[in-house]
C-alpha cells in the first residue's frame, strides 16, 4: 500500500477483519500485516489497542444503528417507515453483528456497548410502532419481539426457515403494527 493510511482506513479494516476472523484478530501486528504497513502506522493513529477497539465499536454503532436511525428520521412523515426498517434489517448480511456479539460474550466493556445499542434499537423500533398507531404500552414488547427475531434469524440453520420474502415481512410488520 503506497499511500498513507488514515485512522478511518484502520477502523474500516478492523471491522472487516473482525467480521471475518473474530475479536482475537484485532491486534496491531496482524492488522498492519493485512494492510501491508508497519505497526508504527497503527500507533500513529491510536494510543493503544484498547483505543483502537473502542473506536471500532463506535464505528460499528454509528454505521449499524445511528446512521440507520438518521436515515429513517429523514423520512419522518412518510408511511411505512417500520416496514422499510424490517425489510432492510432482515435482508442484510450480519456477520459483523455476530462477531461483535461473540466478542461481547467475553468482554464486559464490549457487552456494555452492545447493551446500549440494543436499547437504542429497541427504543427506536418502539417509536416507529407508536408512530404507526400502536399504543405505547404495547409498542415496547412488540419492538423487543421484532428485535429478538432480528437477532435470531442469522443462526437458523435450515435454509427453508432462514429467510422470508419482503411480502411476508410486510404481513408480519402489519401484525406488529395492528392496534
Amino acid at each position: 500500500m503506497s499511500e498513507r493510511l488514515s485512522k478511518s482506513d484502520w477502523i474500516d479494516h478492523g471491522l472487516v477483519t473482525l467480521a471475518r476472523d473474530g475479536p482475537a484478530s484485532l491486534k496491531a501486528g496482524p492488522l498492519a500485516a493485512g494492510l501491508e504497513v508497519s505497526r508504527g502506522s497503527f500507533y500513529w493513529h491510536f494510543r493503544d489497542l484498547a483505543d483502537f477497539r473502542d473506536q471500532v465499536l463506535q464505528r460499528w454503532r454509528e454505521r449499524s444503528t445511528e446512521r440507520v436511525i438518521d436515515d429513517l428520521e429523514a423520512r419522518e412523515g412518510e408511511p411505512d417507515r417500520f416496514r422499510q426498517l424490517m425489510r432492510s434489517a432482515f435482508d442484510g448480511q450480519r456477520t459483523l453483528d455476530r462477531a461483535i456479539r461473540s466478542w461481547a460474550a467475553h468482554d464486559p466493556a464490549v457487552a456494555a456497548v452492545v447493551a446500549e445499542v440494543d436499547a437504542l434499537r429497541v427504543g427506536y423500533i418502539a417509536k416507529l410502532l407508536v408512530a404507526s398507531g400502536v399504543a405505547p404500552a404495547r409498542a415496547d414488547s412488540r419492538a423487543a419481539f421484532a428485535y429478538w427475531a432480528f437477532l435470531g434469524q442469522p443462526i437458523v440453520m435450515d435454509p427453508r426457515h432462514a429467510a422470508i420474502t419482503g411480502e411476508e415481512l410486510d404481513e408480519i410488520s402489519a401484525l406488529l403494527e395492528a392496534f
